[in-house]
């Protein structure tokens, strides 16, 4: 597949302060990383730009802080020394950043959540501006995010004086264009997350391609309510239940709803479940 921007592992990345937006959104619970594993799948692309020489800025959302009542619950920190553990490297951790980024030799640097900040979720231009002016090369690879118009995913890019996708994002979008161009039938998409809002332009698209679309997680509640179900207190979008319907209701794409599901009385760890 011929990529239409530069993928990074292609540039002369030596001496260059690069910037890595990648998808650090792991589960804490209590201060401590359940599962490490997207920072793991990340590692290759640090590795790599390390390798060519570049001093390397981390970029990372973490679930979803109201930036006007901050009280440091999604903060990034737990995981810097998480990946300090993994790459056995000092890594910086930086709670204030976006003003300026100081020059730390020999050290990876991990900015704090990017959604800390005021505009990050309404791709603010001026906020998009201040990181991509932070930066030589700007590099997008958090393929869960790229989905979002924010300032350090879409906005940024925009404005980098050097912008180019990393070895993650690349690879997914060439995995889906062999899905989506050839695809091998009967074709199967599963979809999760928690709104559909932000999953619309996919389903609409998917729906056009695929013989089967499968919904989990918070969206599949949306469907529920659309298909007549009752949903209690779950999580759903009401204002798009008629789109929902829609969906539901095309011929040419089959959305299977679930016939089974576990309740309780409320969302806590110590809930009783029943199915």
């Amino acid at each position: 597949m011929e990529m239409q921007i530069p993928l990074m592992q292609d540039l002369d990345l030596q001496g260059l302060r690069t910037m890595i937006r990648l998808d650090l959104n792991v589960p804490i619970e209590n201060g401590v990383i359940t599962s490490a594993a997207r920072i793991q799948a990340a590692l290759p692309t640090v590795e790599i730009a390390l390798s060519k020489g570049a001093t390397v800025i981390l970029l990372s959302h973490l679930g979803r802080p109201d930036p006007e009542a901050l009280d440091g619950s999604f903060s990034l920190e737990p995981v810097a020394r998480k990946l300090e553990e993994l790459m056995g490297k000092p890594v910086c951790f930086l709670a204030d950043w976006i003003e300026e980024i100081p020059d730390i030799n020999d050290k990876l640097i991990l900015c704090e959540n990017t959604r800390y900040l005021k505009g990050e979720k309404t791709n603010d231009e001026s906020l998009s501006k201040q990181i991509a002016n932070l930066c030589d090369v700007y590099v997008m690879d958090a393929f869960g995010a790229s989905h979002r118009q924010h300032a350090s995913t879409f906005g940024a890019v925009q404005y980098a004086e050097q912008a180019c996708i990393g070895p993650l994002l690349s690879r997914e979008i060439e995995h889906l264009n062999k899905a989506l161009s050839k695809p091998e039938k009967p074709l199967v998409a599963i979809i999760g997350g928690a709104k559909v809002s932000s999953k619309l332009g996919v389903i609409e698209s998917l729906s056009k391609t695929c013989d089967h679309i499968i919904v989990g997680g918070g969206i599949a509640n949306t469907f529920l309510l659309a298909g007549g179900k009752e949903t209690g207190k779950s999580l759903i979008e009401p204002e798009m239940v008629e789109l929902a319907t829609r969906i539901l209701n095309l011929d040419d794409v089959n959305v299977p709803m679930p016939i089974d599901v576990t309740v309780a009385k409320e969302f806590s760890n110590e809930a009783i479940a029943e199915t």
